[in-house]
């Protein structure tokens, strides 16, 4: 795209430049010719009228007092019937610039000049056009330069934008360009990204609500049917056992579903190095919370892997540090550890503020609930993606506030189950 934009305003300076340029060119190259030929001209006129003023008087023609009209290395020839013709100068050379002005008693006036210094100024004033046009097309290539670069950033940004939208980075970008139009790109996939982390947000909670809901009435069928079982009646005790064989199959039917859908929801995950993913996350932040006072610190344990979907895990710590940037003081904490159960790995977001009220840490990943004026979507958001990848997101610690994210260590069976196997083959 920059490419692009770039040789089209240089095509079009380019195309300025000539047409500009070329008759520019030819008219100041007449211009110095008819200037010249103005002034040898005039000089001839004055030339001739001094020779008309003698003539009149009866004085002899003296051609040494002319000197002065007749330019450097020029030639002065004057012409009379029945007389002899008279020369002042030195030759011209060849092809002079040559002007004839009448005289009394049937003369002529003839002044020529060389045409060397004419055509030296010729190409010197031609040459300054030249050099004038190379400079506005320089000037022009230079603006042209900064102007790509300035639409073409702006653009890229926003394909990055864009691509992390795609990728489940639903966090809004305070990022404008001051061009118009570029910046409602950037306002609708802001408002595209807050769209589209509710209906992950809502999708998540109907999932957990189905499955919860299905659950226990599941459960409480199975335990009904169970009691049956033990009637006195040998025919309610074989229709009871049916029944139960059933719902232990739907059970079995709603566990394979869930376990589909949650392989579905991490089918990005990934192992993740966190020695190398956490510092490029964390200097995203820094400079925000530099303008702000604050400093961000990054502690990390060597050979952490994690499995994560990538954008799933920026989108998670950028809601924790943007939590901590709001609601928070004092130096924040991006920190990565081995958990204390064995196969998981934990990522913790804290600072030095005042922590989180007892009365509102029961709350804090609800959905729509905030105590600091926000949306109430980014925790509750966080939280959903962080399970949609097979972990987990806690308040650890009140005070100060300490979020801890839990992830899983990636396991051989996860590369297993991320092949795609060949169908079964059927005969043809």
């Amino acid at each position: 795209m920059r490419r692009r934009i770039l040789l089209a305003i240089l095509l079009a300076v380019a195309v300025t430049g000539a047409a500009l340029g070329i008759p520019l060119g030819v008219t100041a190259w007449l211009l110095v010719d008819n200037l010249n030929g103005e002034d040898l001209a005039a000089r001839a006129q004055v030339i001739a009228a001094t020779i008309d003023d003698d003539i009149a008087a009866g004085r002899p023609l003296e051609l040494d007092k002319l000197r002065a009209g007749v330019p450097p290395d020029g030639r002065l020839t004057v012409r009379q019937r029945n007389e002899a013709e008279k020369v002042y100068g030195v030759d011209p050379g060849r092809d002079p610039v040559t002007t004839v002005v009448p005289i009394a008693r049937e003369g002529t006036v003839t002044l020529e000049s060389p045409s060397g210094p004419l055509r030296t100024t010729q190409t010197q004033v031609t040459l300054a056009v030249v050099l004038l046009v190379v400079l506005s097309v320089g000037i022009g290539t230079v603006v042209a330069t900064v102007t790509a670069r300035r639409l073409a950033q702006p653009l890229r940004h926003v394909a990055d934008r864009a691509a992390r939208l795609g990728g489940g980075d639903f966090r809004p970008d305070p990022k404008r360009y001051d061009v118009a139009e570029l910046d409602m790109v950037a306002e609708a996939l802001d408002s595209s990204a807050t769209a589209l982390a509710q209906l992950v947000q809502r999708e998540r909670q109907l999932v957990g609500d189905v499955s919860h809901q299905l659950r226990s009435r599941l459960t409480a069928l199975q335990l009904r049917l169970e009691s049956l079982t033990l009637y006195g009646d040998p025919e309610v005790v074989d229709d009871a056992r049916a029944a139960q064989e059933q719902a232990d199959r739907l059970a079995e039917a709603l566990d394979e579903l869930l376990e589909a859908a949650r392989a579905a929801s991490e089918v990005g995950a990934e192992p993740m190095d966190l020695p190398a993913e956490l510092p490029g996350i964390a200097e995203e932040w820094q400079q925000t919370l530099k303008a702000e006072g604050r400093n961000l610190r990054l502690r990390v344990a060597e050979g952490l892997m994690a499995r994560a979907t990538p954008s799933r895990l920026r989108e998670v710590i950028g809601v924790l540090l943007d939590n901590a940037l709001r609601h928070g003081s004092g130096t924040v904490t991006l920190a990565a550890r081995r958990g204390d159960a064995d196969g998981t790995v934990v990522v913790e977001v804290h600072d030095t503020g005042a922590g989180v009220p007892d009365e509102l840490a029961p709350h804090i990943f609800e959905r729509g609930f905030s105590g600091g004026g926000s949306t109430g979507v980014g925790l509750a958001l966080a939280r959903a993606l962080a399970e949609a990848d097979g972990g987990r997101l806690e308040l650890s610690v009140k005070r100060p506030a300490t979020f801890s994210l839990f992830l899983r260590v990636p396991r051989p069976a996860d590369a297993v189950a991320a092949m795609n196997w060949p169908g079964e083959r059927t005969p043809r």
